[in-house]
């Protein structure tokens, strides 16, 4: 699907009528108008084709056509490539469905490629009256804003979870919490994988120089330091709550392992204890003809007076040694 949206600075930015791509090349509009070409398709011949039109280098048109590529910024002579890991959808807790989005500044045109409606993309159409001083770089930075905030509030509303969960470990731990833990370290390990790749694309913005006709530095300045503060923050949250949730699971095994170590020592007492008695009883509950101790007059209750000094004797250490 292909929407074109003519942008304007006095907030009545609007989507033009659906229109084809050689309606689009053919006319205008590209040399005329601040534009916004948002295409969203999966196939590659026709995103090849616009691109392509567009006189895109290839290298940013092969980068845009991988499925699984890393966020990513470059500086081209002619225009400027933004990859981008958009939210296709949004599952559950910090669990996000992401596609690769090709950002392409050129002129007085962005272009924008995904193979999905992407949640940035959507809030951004809404958004651009908001906006002040409307250029293709400031929509192409305010979309990456969009996809930010929504993995703000997420990550935000995680540490509530998480805080929950430390709770419930310090009160009833169990399995079932290390299993959740265990997810959402796997899920964290890749956000902030990803949120590093976008801190790249923010100090990328940043070092760059004016030296590039379409890219007015001056104009995006706090709009890119407000990106960059944004995208370092979702590094930071992810970071710590990766190593937070490391830190619980480390310390529910820790807690697994001496409730273990306890209950081993316990056994283990008991079992001390119990040997030499077994092999009292063991020893004169031998059938043999002769024992000489069978004989002796109250040998019953002597032998049964030994077998208690002997455990009391041994409670008795083993307390001394704070083993019980």
């Amino acid at each position: 699907m292909l929407s074109i949206i003519q942008l304007s600075d006095d907030g009545k930015s609007q989507e033009l009528e659906a229109m084809s791509i050689d309606d689009l090349i053919s006319g205008d509009l590209l040399t005329s108008q601040k534009l916004w070409i948002d295409l969203t398709t999966e196939d590659h011949e026709i995103i090849k084709r616009l691109l392509t039109e567009l006189n895109i280098d290839h290298l940013a048109i092969e980068d845009t056509l991988r499925k699984s590529h890393p966020s990513k910024i470059e500086f081209f002579d002619e225009h400027l490539f933004i990859l981008y890991r958009g939210i296709r959808a949004i599952e559950d807790d910090i669990s996000f469905q992401h596609q690769s989005i090709g950002l392409i500044v050129k002129d007085n045109i962005l272009v924008t490629v995904h193979p999905v409606k992407s949640v940035g993309v959507e809030q951004s159409k809404k958004a651009l009256r908001k906006l002040k001083h409307i250029s293709p770089m400031t929509v192409a930075i305010q979309i990456m804003k969009a996809a930010s905030s929504v993995y703000l509030e997420k990550l935000l509303n995680f540490d509530t979870q998480l805080s929950e969960i430390e709770e419930q470990l310090e009160n009833n731990a169990n399995d079932q919490q290390l299993k959740e833990l265990t997810k959402f370290k796997s899920r964290l390990v890749k956000l902030t994988r990803t949120f590093n790749y976008h801190t790249d694309i923010s100090e990328g913005l940043h070092k760059e120089s004016d030296e590039y006709a379409y890219f007015d530095k001056a104009a995006c300045e706090h709009a890119i330091n407000d990106l960059d503060d944004r995208f370092q923050r979702l590094f930071t949250l992810a970071q710590m709550h990766y190593d937070i949730c490391g830190d619980l699971i480390d310390g529910y095994l820790s807690i697994s392992a001496h409730q273990l170590n306890e209950t081993m020592r316990v056994l283990t007492v008991i079992t001390a204890v119990f040997v030499p008695l077994s092999f009292l009883a063991g020893l004169y509950g031998m059938n043999f003809d002769y024992i000489p101790e069978l004989k002796v007059e109250n040998g019953y209750f002597y032998l049964l007076a030994i077998m208690l000094s002997l455990s009391t004797g041994l409670v008795y250490w083993f307390k001394r040694k704070r083993w019980l």
